[in-house]
C-alpha cells in the first residue's frame, strides 16, 4: 500500500518563528557561526570538489534556483550511460547566519522533493539559516519520470482479497500487464532506480554544491533514503531527522504484514473516535458500517454516478487506507461511508483516486513498485505472495489481504532486487540521528521507529502520540521546536522524548 507523504506536509508551517520574506539573492560569502559567535557545527559552501559534477543554476521564480545534474545510470560504470536528476534550492534568507543546506524528501517512493521544497515554509530559523534543497529522485517528477500505469485502474478494480480462483487469476493477469508495460518501456533502467542509487545521486549533488556535509529531513520513504545515505556516507551528515520510519531489517512480506497491522490499528482509532463523535452513523457502530459497505461492494460494485467508475472492493480498500493517512480526512471518510450505505459510492471513489494520484496529483504507481521491488526481498513465485495475503487476512481482517496482495507485482518484477540493509551498529562518524515515530501511524507503524532507533548507533527516538502518517512540520510545538533546535544548534533531544 501507499507510500507517500500526505499533501498537508507541503503546507506545513515548519518550525516556530515569525514569517520572513525570502531573499531572491544567492548566499554570498556565508559565515559558519551562530549569531552569538558559538560554533554550530556549520558547513561551508565553497568550490565544488575536484572532479565533481556540475549544476548550472538558473532562476526559476520565488527566490528558487533550478538546475540539472547528470549522473551515472549505473555507478559501477561511472563512464557509461547517464541519467539526469532535477534539483532546486532556495538560498538561506539570512546569508550572514547561514549554516548549510537542508535536503528533504517527502516520501513515496514517488513523491517530488522539488514540490516539497517549493511549498515548504521557510519561516524562522530554518529558512533564514539553511538553503532549502529538493531533488526529484531518478524516475520521479522532473527526473526522467516513468509512465507505465495505463493498467492502474484495472489493477485496483479487481478484488484485492483472494477469495476464489477467479480473484487470483484476475490479480495475476492485471499485475502482469502492468509489469510487462514497464519492462517494455523502461527495461534498461529499471535495475538502477533503487534507493542506493538515489543516495549516491544525493551525494553527487552535495559535492556539486561544494558542501562538506548536509542536513536532511526525510518523511516516510524519505527515511529509507536518509538511512541509506547515512550508511554509505556517515561523515557527510551534519544532522538528520527521519519521520514515519521504514525499517530495512525485515524482508518484503514481513514489512507488508506489519504495514497491514498498522493500518488496522489506525482504523481502530477511527472507529473509537466514531464511538465518541458518532460520525453521523445514527448510533450504528463504525466498524459495522465499514463491514456492511465492504460486503456490499464485494457482492456488486456500489454505483458512483459522480465518478468515472463504480466502487468495487478494491476501491473501498483504497478509500479506507487513504483516509487513515491524516485525521483531517476522517470526516470525508464518514461522509463517503454514509453515502455508500445509501447506494452512492462516489465519495469512496474520490478517496481512492486521491490515493492513486488520479485526482490531479499525478500517479507515482510505477516508481513506487520500481523502487519497492528493488529495495526489499520478495518471493519469486507470485502464488507464494498471494497465499501470504490469504494468511494475513486471517490475522488482520480488513487490511491483511489487500496490502499483502498489492505486492504481488514484486514477485513478477523483471529487475533483480538489491535489498537495503540497516545502518551497521559499528558505523563511525555519524552524528545522532533523530527518529520520529507516531503511535497510530498506519503506513509506517510505530514499532518501525523503535527498531530503527535501536539499530542506528547514537540515534534517539522521539514518540509522537497521535494519529496519521508523519508529524514534523504540522504545528505541534513539542515536535517542531525540538526539530528546529536540533537542526540549528545541534541540540539533541532526550532519547525517549514523548510528545502527547
Amino acid at each position: 500500500m501507499k507510500r507517500t507523504l500526505a499533501a498537508l506536509l507541503v503546507a506545513a508551517t515548519l518550525l516556530a518563528g515569525c514569517s520572513t520574506s525570502g531573499s531572491n539573492e544567492s548566499a554570498k560569502e556565508p559565515t559558519t557561526t551562530r549569531a552569538d559567535g558559538a560554533s554550530s557545527g556549520s558547513t561551508t559552501t565553497k568550490a565544488p570538489e575536484a572532479g565533481a559534477r556540475t549544476i548550472d543554476w538558473s532562476d526559476c521564480g520565488g527566490g528558487f534556483e533550478c538546475g540539472t545534474i547528470t549522473v551515472p545510470l549505473d555507478y559501477s560504470k561511472p563512464d557509461g550511460e547517464t541519467i539526469d536528476v532535477a534539483v532546486t534550492r532556495h538560498p538561506a534568507d539570512n546569508p550572514e547566519q547561514r549554516i548549510g543546506t537542508l535536503f528533504m524528501n517527502p516520501g513515496g517512493p514517488g513523491g517530488s522533493a522539488i514540490d516539497l521544497a517549493r511549498s515548504f515554509s521557510r519561516a524562522g530559523d530554518i529558512g533564514d539559516r539553511f538553503d532549502i534543497v529538493g531533488f526529484d529522485p531518478r524516475g520521479v517528477g522532473e527526473s526522467s519520470p516513468l509512465d507505465c500505469h495505463s493498467h492502474l485502474v484495472d489493477i485496483y478494480d479487481t478484488d484485492p482479497s483472494i477469495d476464489s480462483p477467479e480473484d487470483r487469476k484476475a490479480t495475476l493477469e492485471t499485475s502482469q500487464e502492468f509489469v510487462d508495460e514497464c519492462e517494455q518501456k523502461y527495461g534498461d533502467i529499471l535495475p538502477f532506480l533503487g534507493t542506493t542509487d538515489v543516495a549516491r545521486d544525493m551525494d553527487e549533488i552535495r559535492k556539486a554544491m561544494g558542501e562538506d556535509q548536509i542536513n536532511y529531513l526525510g518523511y516516510s520513504y524519505g527515511t529509507s533514503l536518509g538511512q541509506e545515505y547515512a550508511r554509505l556516507f556517515p561523515t557527510r551528515v551534519r544532522s538528520m531527522v527521519i519521520d514515519g520510519v521504514v525499517d530495512h531489517a525485515p524482508d518484503g512480506l514481513a514489512t507488508a504484514q506489519a504495514q497491514a497491522a498498522g493500518f488496522e490499528t489506525a482504523l481502530d482509532a477511527y472507529i473509537a473516535h466514531c464511538e465518541d463523535d458518532g460520525c453521523g452513523f445514527g448510533g450504528q457502530d463504525a466498524g459495522a458500517v465499514i463491514d456492511e459497505v465492504s460486503a456490499a461492494a464485494e457482492k456488486a460494485p456500489i454505483p458512483a454516478p459522480g465518478a468515472s467508475r463504480d466502487a468495487g472492493p478494491g476501491v473501498v480498500s483504497l478509500a479506507l487506507a487513504q483516509a487513515l493517512y491524516s485525521e483531517q480526512l476522517w470526516g470525508q471518510l464518514s461522509s463517503a461511508l454514509r453515502n455508500a450505505q445509501d447506494g452512492d459510492g462516489t465519495g469512496l471513489v474520490s478517496l481512492a483516486d486521491m490515493y492513486l494520484g488520479l485526482d490531479g496529483g499525478g500517479s507515482s504507481f510505477e516508481i513506487y513498485f520500481a523502487v519497492s521491488c528493488l529495495d526489499e526481498t520478495w518471493p519469486a513465485d507470485p502464488d507464494v505472495t498471494l497465499d501470504a495475503s490469504i494468511a494475513a487476512e486471517k490475522a488482520v481482517p480488513r487490511f491483511g489481504g489487500p496490502i499483502v496482495s498489492d505486492y504481488v507485482r514484486c514477485s513478477l518484477w523483471p529487475a533483480k532486487a538489491k535489498p537495503l540493509k540497516p545502518v551497521p551498529a559499528d558505523t563511525e562518524g555519524l552524528p545522532p540521528i533523530v527518529v520520529v515515530s507516531t503511535t497510530n501511524d498506519p503506513a509506517t507503524p510505530y514499532e518501525n521507529g523503535v527498531a530503527v532507533a535501536e539499530q542506528i548507533p547514537g540515534a534517539v527516538l522521539v514518540t509522537n502520540e497521535g494519529e496519521g502518517h508523519t508529524i514534523v512540520g504540522q504545528g505541534k510545538p513539542c515536535i517542531d521546536d525540538m526539530v528546529r533546535d536540533y537542526f540549528v544548534d545541534l541540540t539533541v533531544p532526550e532519547d525517549g522524548l514523548t510528545c502527547s
